[in-house]
């Protein structure tokens, strides 16, 4: 099983979360633009739209705790444990200095 790095399911996190607050954003313009649209199909989809909106809203929410959260236990463990993630970080830094010097 593959395990990826904290920095990468850090970077996956903000992007997902700068994805769903521009779908909650263009979803609310959209739902502003078809406001004159007052037919009953219109209206079934700004109710489904606005529901959608509501879940992807909480789901940001959600994603955003989880990641203050996990930034907390990181600032635990760095503080528990100072001269470990130093050691850590600096074998980190010397093998990606090595794999970038080998290009």
């Amino acid at each position: 099983m593959e395990t990826r790095s904290e920095s990468e399911i850090e970077r996956s996190t903000e992007k997902l979360l700068k994805d769903l607050k521009e779908v909650v954003r263009d979803g609310e313009e959209l739902l502003r633009a078809g406001a004159q649209d007052l037919t009953e199909r219109g209206a079934a989809a700004r109710e489904k739209l606005a529901a959608a909106l509501e879940v992807a809203r909480e789901t940001q929410r959600k994603l955003q705790e989880r990641a203050a959260a996990g930034a907390r236990a990181a600032d635990v463990a760095i503080r528990e444990h100072p001269y470990q993630a130093i050691g850590i970080a600096f074998g980190l830094g010397l093998l990606i200095g090595v794999l970038a010097s080998r290009r």
